[in-house]
This record gives C-alpha cells, sequence and structure tokens, in this order.
C-alpha cells in the first residue's frame, strides 16, 4: 500500500538501534517519497485510458488482495459473499455507500491497527491501561545506560542515539493529550503512526523539516530539497525526475516564490489537501456494479461483479485456504 514509508517511526526503533550502522544505504538514483499518499492502491486506476481492476480489488480488499489473486473464481465468490455479510452493518440486505466506504477505510486501515496490537504486546505485555514514559524508554533505550557519552552523541549522517531519543520523547508528548506521561493504547497509536492521527500531524512536519534543513536555518532551500531525495555522482546527468522535481519545486512547493520552503508549505506538500479516495472509490464500485440504479448494492448484484470487487485466477489455492481460517 502507498502509505507513509519514508517517515521514521519509533515502530522501527529496536531494529535501527542493532543494526544502525551497517543498514545499506538506498539507491542514491532511486526517488524518495515523504508525501503522506491516502492512495487505496500502489496501482495506476485507469492505465492508457483502460479501467485498472487490480487498483479496486487493492482498495476494497487491502493486503488480502494477493490471496484472493489466487483462488479460483468459485472460492473467490464464496470468500466474496461472506465480506458482504460483514459490510452489510445492519443486516438489511444491501451494501451502502456508507458501508462500502466505511469497509474500505477498515481494510486500509487494518495494517497499522495489527501493528499497534503486536507493539502493545511488546511493551506492554502485562496489558496494563497505559504504559509510562519511563518503561518504554527503560525497554527501549536502556541499553544506553551502559554505553560512552561519546558514543550516544555520536552522529552519523544525521544520525544519532541522542536525537532519535529527544524525537521520541517530544512525540510521547504530543501524543500524551491527557498530560500524564503515560499512553493509553489508542495514545500509543498516535506516536506510533502520527501520520494517521489529526493532532501528530504537525509532529511529522516538523521532524521532516529536521531531516532536509541541514543548515538549520528553519526553512527548506531548493538544494536541499533536491539532496533528501537524490544523490548523484559528479559527473552524471541528473535523471529526468530530478528535473522534474526541481519544477515542481518552484512551481508548486515554494508557493511564495521566495526560494525556500517554510513549515507551512512544507505541511502543503508532505500532507496534500483532503481527497477522499475511500469516498470515490465506493461511488465508483456502485456505479460500476448497480445494476437496478437504487444507489446500493445487493449481494447478487456484487457477486456478480466479483472480479471487479476481488479478481481471481485458477491456480493452486490449497496454501492460501490453509492460511486464511476465517473463510
Amino acid at each position: 500500500m502507498t502509505r507513509l514509508r519514508h517517515v521514521c517511526c519509533s515502530t522501527l526503533l529496536l531494529l535501527i538501534i542493532s543494526i544502525a550502522l551497517a543498514i545499506p544505504k538506498p539507491d542514491d538514483k532511486e526517488k524518495k517519497d515523504r508525501v503522506l499518499d491516502n492512495e487505496l492502491s500502489d496501482q495506476e486506476h485507469y492505465q492508457n485510458a483502460q479501467h485498472n481492476t487490480q487498483y479496486d480489488h487493492e482498495a476494497f480488499l487491502g493486503e488480502e488482495a494477493k490471496t484472493f489473486d489466487q483462488l479460483t473464481p468459485e472460492e473467490s465468490r464464496r470468500r466474496l459473499g461472506l465480506i458482504v455479510d460483514k459490510i452489510d452493518k445492519d443486516a438489511d440486505g444491501f451494501v451502502t455507500r456508507e458501508e462500502l466506504k466505511d469497509w474500505i477505510q477498515y481494510t486500509q486501515k487494518r495494517y497499522i491497527t495489527d501493528d499497534v496490537e503486536r507493539q502493545w504486546k511488546t511493551h506492554n505485555p502485562e496489558n496494563k491501561g497505559n504504559l509510562s514514559w519511563e518503561e518504554y524508554k527503560k525497554m527501549v533505550y536502556g541499553f544506553m545506560d551502559d554505553m560512552d557519552p561519546s558514543e550516544f552523541e555520536k552522529e552519523e549522517e544525521g544520525f544519532s542515539y541522542q536525537n532519535m531519543l529527544r524525537r521520541d520523547r517530544r512525540r510521547w508528548s504530543v501524543a500524551d493529550q491527557d498530560g500524564d506521561d503515560a499512553l493509553t493504547k489508542e495514545e500509543f497509536s498516535g506516536f506510533l503512526h502520527p501520520e494517521e492521527t489529526g493532532h501528530m500531524r504537525d509532529i511529522v512536519v516538523l521532524e521532516t523539516m529536521e531531516d532536509i534543513d541541514k543548515d538549520k536555518d528553519g526553512r527548506i532551500s531548493l538544494n536541499e530539497y533536491i539532496a533528501d531525495m537524490y544523490r548523484g555522482t559528479e559527473g552524471e546527468p541528473e535523471p529526468d525526475w530530478v528535473k522534474n522535481e526541481r519544477e515542481q519545486f518552484s512551481q508548486y512547493r515554494d508557493k511564495d516564490g521566495d526560494g525556500f520552503m517554510d513549515k507551512e508549505e512544507v505541511k502543503n506538500w508532505i500532507i496534500p489537501p483532503d481527497f477522499d479516495h475511500s469516498e470515490a472509490e465506493a461511488l465508483h464500485l456502485i456505479y460500476e456494479s448497480d445494476v437496478d440504479a437504487d444507489h446500493k448494492l445487493s449481494k447478487e448484484e456484487i457477486l456478480a461483479k466479483y472480479d471487479l470487487f476481488v479478481g481471481s485466477q485458477a491456480t493452486d489455492f490449497g496454501e492460501a485456504l490453509a492460511r486464511h481460517d476465517e473463510f
């Protein structure tokens, strides 16, 4: 799924600490994307003016789309029927636009729910009502008590344990809405996934600026903007996408034309104005499937268009069936 991929999250901290300086650097010629994109799929919905149903599959199923791709048509329809029963919350035999929209949002956020649940159990094995900062700090940063202070403060290519601790402390305080220095599971979710939580988004903007603003003047220059995405080899021509990004910076990112992006311009860049992708996809699926034009879908209408919703192919699907007991 195309969701926040390049904003540092504390969920990765234990892994980062264990292999921090041994992590292979990303290909300097690959584009880094910091935009918090709420698209429902990595796929293009329309390719060369042709409708791409794989977009709909990923929007409707989330991570389960790959599993359905391995099913026979018969099994795909059967599982889709079970899903329709879940979507139809009021059990009236029809799926409305709102019910379909709610389901699409649920599938898109399920990976976050699963991650929060896993992290909560790891950091709070006794499943107490909240997790204190001191408990979290001891579990994640306790190893630093035995570190040499110079090693703790040492910075290499923007990384240091001290900076990570400082960032986590600041983010924790923002997530802690009741000010008791302990997080409930809901607050902990905001701490782990600030990009998904309204009151946490300013911290994502701040962390992004700290990452890119190398001269610490509180704004991002064109050179800093490009350097965050691309580090080329001297003498080699820039790829076309880098040239395009330079134009994007000048024409769209730097709205006041002063040669820099300030905090508000960075926010407009990485958190684009809201477009409700789930609403649009729900309307699209109803438009494509609503045979009797009553603006809602019966189970029969959905199953008749199973290839739009979930897809399938006649392959060996025994392993997939074994992995998904809920079906």
